[in-house]
């Protein structure tokens, strides 16, 4: 097939990767404030790490609900309703006074991003053809690790002149103001009039599913029945990418909430200074993420098979997340950025492991199917916090990380022994 005559599919992948970073930065912000706030409302380490853990107590649950969401309504307008909701509440988080107002506005947060992962996994699958998707994935999540490397610095700088409650209010101000710009310019492939028919011919040949309000599909909710569900939920290798997304996301969540606090309070850096060295391990879990979006696109496009193709990146880069326990072993801070630095670039190469709702789900059930793997994933940002507050509660951080290090050996270990042929799950 000749290349299309247009590529409007990289405008609206750009646009998804500025929902990603403004995501994150709403997720993290709470980890440069968490020091300051801390001290102001008198938490412990024990209910400090209930405060991190509690965005993912709603996220993770809300994770189905969510998938039926993107599912069923169109992105446009499902993820503009999302992120300035978001947003409001993140405003909401610079005027609290309490561990309990806190707490409930975390829960909140939560709530209104549920749906943003499915809704970017639709997105992709939409958009993209099979030969270009994973690195169509790793370059939209690579927002998260982006916009964390060189937006942490910023949002020090941002807490040092404003205060903790200043950053709350000046990040969630910019995701309202982005959602109305996102509702202006997303279109889903069918409904978009810049794109040529020879590039939804070439995109929906190489295994995309067009959506828009164009087409006459059929209702996913009518397709909601539990006959249905229960095939996405007993699938062995289904099972074996939601157990590896566990893994996958408890590194993310160690450097999303408690990694700034490890660094001023357990090495003793300066608060600004080590804004600056929090960036380092994010620009590596970007360098490893795209670096296997590309190796892994680049086999498919060989006639590697997609188990190859797919696995090998995942499985190596959960291998290399084991490396953050070489910290617990070094006292320069350059060695203990380096560990922390390969660990994650580790876990960064992990992160295409999106492609498998892709590759997996059932066409109709798209949304639930990441639903599910997210829900699974996120079980670690309401685990993870908490149990390394405990660890650390005497102020010693080596048993975490010790803690981080055995699950990234059992998300290597769930790819190689648990995730078999890679076949999309058909409806009976």
């Amino acid at each position: 097939m000749p290349p299309p005559k247009t590529r409007v599919r990289y405008g609206m992948l750009f646009l998804v990767f500025l929902n990603v970073v403004i995501n994150y930065i709403d997720r993290s912000n709470i980890s440069v404030a968490g020091a300051a706030l801390s001290k102001d409302l008198d938490l412990s380490p024990v209910q400090l790490g209930y405060i991190f853990s509690a965005f993912g107590w709603s996220y993770a649950l809300l994770q189905i609900p969510g998938g039926l969401l993107a599912d069923r309504y169109a992105p446009r307008i499902l993820y503009a309703v999302c992120l300035i909701t978001w947003s409001i509440v993140t405003i909401g988080q610079g005027f609290v006074r309490s561990f309990g107002a806190l707490f409930a506005l975390r829960l909140a947060t939560g709530t209104f991003e549920a749906p943003s992962y499915p809704i970017n996994n639709r997105i992709v699958t939409s958009w993209f053809p099979e030969g270009e998707r994973a690195w169509a994935i790793a370059l939209y999540v690579s927002g998260q690790f982006i916009g964390l490397a060189f937006l942490t610095p910023v949002l020090v700088a941002i807490q040092v002149w404003a205060g903790w409650q200043g950053l709350f209010v000046v990040t969630g101000i910019v995701g309202i103001i982005w959602g109305f710009v996102w509702y202006q310019l997303y279109r889903d492939p069918l409904d978009h009039t810049g794109v040529s028919e020879s590039e939804l011919a070439y995109i929906e040949a190489g295994g995309a599913v067009l959506s828009g309000q164009k087409n006459n599909a059929v209702s996913a909710a009518s397709l909601w029945q539990w006959h249905n569900v229960k095939q996405v939920l007993t699938n062995r290798t289904l099972w074996g990418v939601y157990i590896g997304q566990f893994a996958v996301n408890s590194m993310l969540w160690f450097f999303l909430t408690w990694f700034p606090t490890y660094l001023v309070k357990f090495r003793g850096l300066d608060f600004i200074k080590s804004g600056y060295l929090a960036s380092v391990p994010f620009l590596a879990a970007c360098a490893g993420l795209l670096l296997s979006g590309y190796v892994s696109d680049r086999l498919v496009r060989q006639g590697q098979s997609v188990e190859l193709a797919r696995k090998t990146p995942i499985i190596i880069g959960m291998l290399l997340s084991v490396s953050i326990v070489g910290a617990n072993y070094s006292e320069s801070t350059a060695m203990i950025i380096f560990f922390m630095a390969l660990a994650f670039f580790g876990s960064g190469m992990a992160l295409i492991s999106w492609i498998f709702v892709s590759l997996l789900s059932p066409k109709p059930l798209i949304g639930l199917t990441g639903g599910i793997f997210n829900f699974a994933g996120n079980l670690a940002a309401i685990i993870v916090p908490i149990v390394i507050g405990y660890l650390a509660a005497d102020g010693d951080f080596r048993p975490a990380l010790v803690f981080i290090s055995a699950l990234g050996l059992v998300g290597a270990l769930s790819y190689s022994f648990i995730v078999g042929k890679i076949e999309r799950v058909e409806l009976r």
